[in-house]
């Protein structure tokens, strides 16, 4: 219902209640009997029983169960072991990683007023917000979370901050007069007040209009709660590697048992073979390695001030093609500056930051201080004129109160005006700001007990007010009313908010209740703020446009404050155009869709259009990436690929939904953590390429000593050795590989691009071909010089598929050459090789792993056969640069 077009009278008849008594307890029963409770439904969570078990629902897995099955029963019960070991230890990486439960909801709910003063059959008492109904009168007041969505029956001054509902920062002045118009989005709602925002000044009463998840707090959760999860680049290219191992699995098993059978070869050998070809196609560490990969690149982004959530989180940014920015405390600083005044007929710009005294004052390119005329009366009424006051921490000003008022304190301490300065001056009455005035005024007494009248408030509002103007520090008649009416106007065009300060001396005698004591008023200047651009931001977006990323402008502000901001950072430019909330709601989803490329800028926009905005360019094929920092971010940044969430400024909701958080709440943070995805992204092929190339020679080599007649070159657990202990190191230190010099002018990849792309498929088979190739020359010598000593045969194979992908990881780092990069460059990597090159030794020469893993002792020259071997596949690729 619209409840802010309803007046008192009907709203009290629509709910069955009278504002003067309150409800009866017994209304209060039924209606939380038939409502429930006021508080925020809960997400079914998921067992973790029921968690443990999905994570062995993949065929790859059940391959290598059934594997070890036929493994046991063959009576190899190490291979067997081993093989099980293998998939509950990835099971429970998988497990643990999944235990990170979202607590979004719980953040909600922790939000909503504990206590709320209701009336109730004509008594004001104290309650649980959780035991607030519909039709409740509750009071409220400074420093009060508003427990509910309500419509305000009586206001004296009320302003609430509602940031974490519109996302906007500037408190919004209410009033409890009945507004007409349908589809007024919330910000513009005067009359309302939301579940969970802030009275930062005043009082009022009103009337609960809805609780729990009916309130707006309550749809942004269930928002949420129905958005579905997306499966990320890196887990959709995993999925479709998977698939085509399992078919190469199941074709080479079947194809081997069959052939050796028609050969005659024994039905137990064959099915170990079987079992041997299973394990060497699937490449068991390949999970373990890329959680491992991404959580070092996670500790990475830790020293860059970005906290990951997701493992998975860190991949996508490096495929990220759109970045929507929420505005307020993402792009700007979420703190209002005063940025320009007009005083003595001129323009002064103020510099500095918005919560340090550090700053300077310009007036035509000149600095100036406080002896310009008329400046420090302005900012010395300003600071007069004032409810807020200042702290200090870690050396910056914290702001008690408004901020607009705080902004105002900030730039008379610019001046270098003192608190002692203003405390000279008694007040003697307050006329609190009011919706209905748009002003605040002081009566007050100075030193020489000199009474004056200081009001600050709308400038159209006060400027008719004015007869006389405040000139070169004395007052003059006021000429040229339309002249300050066009600097308002000028500073508007800036996105400036403004406010007018005026003065007026009193006489002793005169009756401070007087309703015409604030005409005649002397005109002393104008104050120009914003919230304003983070320095960093249009740099930010600079590098992004060089990397083929695309950033968008989300804010629930005004459409002028909105391109304004924009053009200033560079966002809007004449091939993108602005589009506001209203147009959104009278569009589909396909014709948002068709439009969604054009636009820079989105204003006035509620959550609900947020996550269609999101919508919106996935399915253009965009990975988005959502940053934000109120509540009203959240259902977006969990239905994007990735939700990038405020350290500093954000709520506990948003940060709970997202996957990135910026402890430095800074915009050039998402750059760098989209340079450090891309490179983990190519460091996660490099070792796809360096593991599956191995796990080709592998299957090669078993696959053609059979074809030939020969028996198993390799048995499963020196396969599992291989693709585990050797591999796994060196797979590791290629995750951890430096970017190449051009990776952030290079375009997002495509996100329907196959892990296979840009020839990864052919250089893994054709290394994998020499692999095999190798490793299958040293089997038949041995064999052949041994006279069929399988352990001598074996021990060859297996050292010399162990020492080619040693050598050949090098050549992984590179999709050109092993020349093309230093060798030396990845001190992790050398010393991986060196470790898993150490632990072939002990494998070889250890008489109790000898047992386990049928090895033999080898000789010097046996050594220089297999290493003269092992350095064909690089040197050939090398040479050939394919």
């Amino acid at each position: 219902m619209n409840w802010y077009q309803y007046d008192i009278e009907q709203i009290e008849n629509t709910l069955h209640v009278n504002t003067k008594n309150g409800l009866l307890h017994k209304q209060v029963k039924t209606r939380q009997k038939q409502f429930g409770q006021n508080q925020i439904e809960e997400e079914k969570k998921v067992s973790r029983i029921y968690l443990f078990m999905v994570q062995f629902q993949d065929v790859m897995v059940l391959i290598l169960f059934a594997a070890a099955l036929v493994a046991g029963l063959l009576g190899e019960m190490i291979d067997a072991t081993a093989i099980m070991i293998i998939v509950i230890l990835n099971g429970c990486i998988g497990f643990f990683q999944e235990q990170k439960a979202e607590s979004s909801l719980e953040k909600l709910k922790q939000l909503a007023a504990p206590k709320a003063s209701v009336l109730r059959e004509s008594k004001w008492i104290k309650v649980d917000a959780t035991e607030i109904v519909a039709g409740d009168i509750i009071r409220l007041q400074s420093g009060d979370r508003v427990p509910a969505d309500v419509r305000l029956i009586q206001t004296k001054g009320i302003e609430t901050e509602e940031s974490a509902i519109t996302g906007e920062s500037i408190p919004v002045t209410k009033h409890a007069t009945a507004i007409q118009g349908d589809h007024i989005e919330p910000q513009e709602q005067a009359n309302m007040a939301f579940k969970g925002t802030l009275v930062t000044r005043g009082s009022g009463e009103a009337i609960v209009v809805a609780v729990g998840m009916d309130t707006m707090m309550g749809q942004i959760a269930s928002l949420m709660t129905h958005t579905k999860k997306i499966a990320t680049p890196l887990e959709r290219r995993l999925g479709e590697l998977g698939k085509v191992l399992i078919v190469a699995v199941l074709l080479l098993t079947a194809l081997v048992v069959g052939i050796g059978i028609v050969q005659g070869n024994p039905t137990y050998e064959m099915f170990l073979a079987g079992v041997s070809l299973a394990v060497a196609a699937i490449p068991e560490g390949l999970p373990a390695i890329v959680t491992v990969a991404l959580s070092l690149g996670v500790q990475r982004m830790i020293r860059k001030k970005a906290v990951i959530r997701k493992l998975s989180a860190v991949e996508t940014l490096g495929c990220a093609s759109v970045i929507c920015s929420d505005k307020t405390g993402t792009i700007t600083q979420n703190m209002m500056t005063v940025q320009q005044l007009y005083v003595n007929g001129k323009i002064i710009d103020v510099t500095g930051a918005g919560n340090d005294s550090e700053g300077s004052f310009y007036s035509d390119h000149q600095i100036i201080d406080r002896t310009f005329p008329s400046l420090e009366n302005l900012l010395l009424y300003a600071m007069i004129c004032n409810d807020a006051s200042l702290g200090v921490h870690q050396g910056k000003y914290i702001i008690d109160g408004d901020p607009t008022d705080g902004a105002l304190l900030i730039a008379a301490r610019k001046l270098g005006l003192t608190e002692a300065e203003g405390k000279q001056y008694r007040i003697i009455k307050e006329y609190p700001f009011e919706s209905t005035r748009r002003r605040m005024t002081l009566i007050v007494e100075d030193a020489h007990k000199r009474r004056f009248l200081i009001t600050k408030g709308a400038p159209e509002i006060l400027i008719p007010r004015s007869t006389f103007q405040l000139k070169d520090s004395l007052s003059s008649k006021l000429t040229d009313e339309a002249g300050l009416h066009n600097e308002v106007e000028k500073m508007a065009k800036q996105a400036l908010r403004t406010l007018a300060i005026c003065v007026k001396p009193l006489h002793k005698d005169v009756l401070l209740d007087d309703p015409m004591i604030e005409q005649d008023l002397t005109f002393v200047g104008l104050v120009g703020m914003i919230d304003p651009p983070r320095e960093e931001v249009a740099p930010a977006i600079e590098q992004c446009k060089k990397a083929g990323i695309k950033t968008v402008m989300i804010t629930g502000d005004h459409v002028s404050t909105a391109t304004a901001i924009s053009e200033d950072i560079g966002l809007l430019d004449e091939q993108s155009r602005v589009m506001e909330g209203r147009d959104i709601e009278q569009m589909s989803q396909v014709e948002l869709t068709d439009q969604i490329e054009e636009i820079a800028v989105f204003a006035r926009v509620s959550p609900a259009h947020k996550l269609r905005i999101v919508e919106a360019f996935q399915a253009k094929g965009h990975i988005v990436a959502m940053t934000g920092d109120g509540i009203n971010d959240a259902p977006a940044i969990k239905a994007s690929d990735i939700g990038i969430s405020m350290g500093r400024t954000g709520t506990d909701v948003t940060r709970e939904a997202s996957s990135l958080i910026l402890m430095d709440d800074n915009f050039t943070t998402i750059k760098d953590a989209i340079r450090e995805g891309r490179n983990i992204y190519e460091n996660i092929r490099k070792f796809i390429r360096y593991l599956l190339a191995s796990n080709v020679g592998e299957i090669l080599v078993m696959l053609f000593a059979i074809l030939l007649g020969y028996p198993l070159p390799l048995i499963p657990v020196q396969i599992l050795w291989v693709n585990l202990v050797t591999d796994g190191l060196p797979a590791m230190a290629l995750g951890l590989d430096k970017p190449e010099k051009n990776v952030m002018s290079k375009k997002p990849r495509d996100a329907n691009e196959g892990i296979f792309a840009h020839g990864l498929g052919f250089k893994i088979i054709s290394r994998g071909i020499l692999i095999g190739a190798v490793s299958l020359i040293a089997f038949m010598t041995a064999y052949h010089f041994t006279n069929g000593d399988l352990d001598v045969s074996r021990t060859h194979a297996f050292s010399t598929l162990v020492m080619t992908q040693l050598i050949h990881v090098f050549d992984c780092r590179s999709e050109k050459s092993i020349f093309s990069r230093n060798p030396f460059g990845n001190f992790y990597l050398i010393g991986a090789v060196i470790i898993s090159f150490l632990l072939l030794v002990v494998v070889i020469y250890s008489p109790f792993l000898q047992v386990i893993f049928h090895t033999v002792p080898l000789n010097w020259f046996e050594w220089m056969f297999i290493t003269a071997l092992s350095i064909i596949p690089t040197v050939f690729f090398g040479v050939s640069k394919k």
